[in-house]
């Protein structure tokens, strides 16, 4: 090895150990208060309002924390979002925030490799996508995973930070693929906040079933990604 060669990997070590403790840290101090907050959507919303101007940069914050930290919980805080701030406040925020979390991440795995990616990614699902590192078609599945309900979006942000995708590109995808949950919960959260029950429940019985279709089919739909990978090494062989 190198002197270069060592150099760099001390570099990426010395990062691993920053972003982990940096995690670790934000992970014991806030999150345990702001999942309790987000249990009691008055006082999570008095909470935000509280700081005044910077509300919903500090719940732009706590969305963009969401996507790094997994024990947040990500639909409660997109519900918190509607409860406080609205359907389209709420929505706005709550994309700008998930954008930003997922530049992190993205970035943060780009540069730190697969030792970071193990970190936050369990075994199996590291196996259930691992076709993606080196699929020709990565941009198509990535966008067909982020619409389809109960895969964990948060997962495939950091796994996308190894494949071949271009980063621009991985954005503008998990941002479209994620916008219609996000509306879906901040109108539920809008309403809640309203008191209009009725359309929450219409609203949550669609979520509802989108979610069991998603589920009931996301075997099948993993299979004709899988058929898409191998068609296009098929393609890139001729």
């Amino acid at each position: 090895m190198d002197k270069r060669t060592r150099a760099v990997l001390i570099a990426k070590i010395i990062l691993l150990v920053l972003f982990l403790s940096i995690v670790v840290f934000f992970s014991i101090k806030f999150a345990p208060r702001i999942t309790r907050l987000m249990s009691k959507p008055d006082q999570f919303r008095e909470f935000l309002l509280s700081y005044g101007p910077v509300s919903a940069l500090i719940y732009i914050l706590i969305q963009a924390a969401q996507v790094i930290i997994a024990v947040i919980p990500g639909e409660v805080v997109q519900l918190a979002g509607g409860y406080a701030f609205g359907t389209v406040l709420g929505t706005l925020y709550s994309v700008i925030g998930i954008f930003l979390g997922t530049l992190v991440v993205f970035f943060a795995t780009r540069v730190l490799g697969f030792s970071l990616v193990r970190t936050f990614v369990s075994k199996k699902n590291m196996e259930k996508f691992d076709f993606l590192i080196n699929s020709p078609k990565s941009e198509i599945a990535m966008f067909v995973l982020f619409l389809i309900p109960g895969i964990p979006k948060d997962t495939l942000v950091y796994i996308a930070g190894i494949t071949p995708i271009k980063p621009v590109k991985f954005l503008l995808i998990a941002t479209i693929g994620r916008f219609p949950g996000l509306l879906g919960s901040s109108y539920i959260g809008a309403n809640l906040q309203e008191r209009d029950y009725l359309a929450v429940w219409i609203i949550s019985i669609v979520a509802l079933a989108c979610f069991v279709i998603g589920l009931l089919a996301k075997d099948k739909i993993m299979s004709m990604i899988h058929g898409l990978r191998r068609s296009g090494k098929n393609s890139s062989k001729d």
